[in-house]
């Protein structure tokens, strides 16, 4: 991890386009303003893992259903075979 000291309005540059400034420090708090692209998306860590969290959710859940709909389709098309 890159470690780097700042005074209140100072920034630091993440590549040419996001720019991460300390606004203010009270307390055991700082406030960041962050400029960056609408192409980079920008959320608090733990936000972001309830999002990564949820999307591995959608995508277990989506496969399962895909295996369930598979399967009934095969005892469906089995059942079709022994009519016909």
């Amino acid at each position: 991890m890159l470690v780097l000291t700042r005074k209140i309005n100072e920034s630091v540059m993440i590549g040419d386009e996001v720019e991460v400034c300390l606004l203010e420090i009270k307390g055991d708090k700082v406030r960041l303003g962050i400029k960056a692209p609408r192409s980079v998306t920008v959320h608090r860590k733990e936000v972001y893992e309830e999002i990564r969290r949820a999307n591995e959710e959608a995508a277990r859940s989506s496969f399962e259903g895909a295996r369930e709909a598979e399967r009934i389709m095969e005892e469906l098309g089995g059942a079709h075979g022994r009519q016909g």
